[in-house]
C-alpha cells in the first residue's frame, strides 16, 4: 500500500495489549480503539492508544498478545467527558498487518509549528529537559496538538524556539505515568502521552530554500 504521510509519520510494531472497542463513526465507517505494548532496550515498555477503521480489520488478529506492524500517524482531539477537556493522543492506522515476533520497533516523524512558549528546566540530578507543544497541519484544515519533551543539547537548542517556529523532529511514542489529585483526599492514576525527541532541527531555513527556487 502507498501511504503519503507528509509531515506526520509513525511506525510502531508491538503486541495487542487490549482488545479493540468501539469509539465512533464518521460517514458510516466505525473505528475501535486499542492498546498496544511497545517495548523499550531498558526492558521498559511504553502503551501506546491506536485508533484502527473497522475496513482494515478483516482478516487481522486483534487478540491480547498478538504481533502487529502499524504505520499511520499520530493524531489528537479533545475528549469532553466528565465535564472537563482533556487532550488524548493515539496512533491512527493507515496499515497494518501481522508479523512475526522480533525487535520493538517505535519511530516518529513530525514537521510541525510551535504552538506555545517551550518550558526549559531542569532535574535535581542536573539533566535539562524542555517541552514543547507541536501543532501538526492535516487535512480538512485540521491540526493535531501533539506534547513533546527534548533532552539535554536537543532541551537547549529548544528553549530557545518561539511561537510560531516551523520545526522538524524525530524521535519516539512514549507513555508516561502520573499521579492526578482530585482533592485532598482522593489521587488517580492517569496515563500521558508525548513525543520523545531524539532529534530536531529548524524547518525554517530549508522552506526559504525553497522559495528562492
Amino acid at each position: 500500500m502507498c501511504i503519503n504521510l507528509e509531515n506526520n509519520e509513525v511506525e510502531v510494531l508491538g503486541t495487542v495489549m487490549s482488545e479493540p472497542v468501539f469509539s465512533h463513526e464518521i460517514y458510516g465507517e466505525g473505528f475501535y480503539c486499542f492498546l498496544m505494548n511497545i517495548k523499550r532496550l531498558s526492558d521498559i515498555s511504553d502503551i501506546i492508544s491506536v485508533t484502527v477503521s473497522e475496513r482494515l480489520m478483516n482478516g487481522i488478529d486483534f487478540g491480547i498478545g498478538s504481533y502487529l506492524h502499524i504505520k499511520g500517524q499520530f493524531r489528537s482531539y479533545n475528549n469532553y467527558g466528565e465535564g472537563d477537556r482533556k487532550l488524548m493522543l493515539t496512533v491512527f492506522v493507515k496499515d497494518i498487518c501481522e508479523c512475526e515476533e522480533s525487535e520493538n520497533i517505535n519511530y516518529i516523524y513530525l514537521n510541525g509549528f510551535v504552538c506555545k512558549l517551550p518550558s526549559y528546566r531542569t532535574t535535581p540530578f542536573g539533566r535539562e529537559i524542555t517541552d514543547l507543544l507541536l501543532a501538526v497541519n492535516r487535512q480538512y484544515n485540521k491540526s493535531d496538538y501533539i506534547p513533546c519533551i527534548a533532552w539535554g543539547r536537543n532541551a537547549r537548542f529548544a528553549s530557545n524556539l518561539n511561537v510560531g517556529d516551523n520545526i522538524k523532529i524525530w524521535g519516539r511514542v512514549q507513555s508516561r505515568e502520573y499521579q492526578k489529585h482530585i482533592s485532598e483526599e482522593e489521587t488517580v492514576s492517569r496515563t500521558a502521552y508525548e513525543i520523545s525527541i531524539s532529534k530536531l532541527e529548524s524547518a525554517e531555513s530549508e522552506n526559504r530554500m525553497q522559495t528562492a527556487e
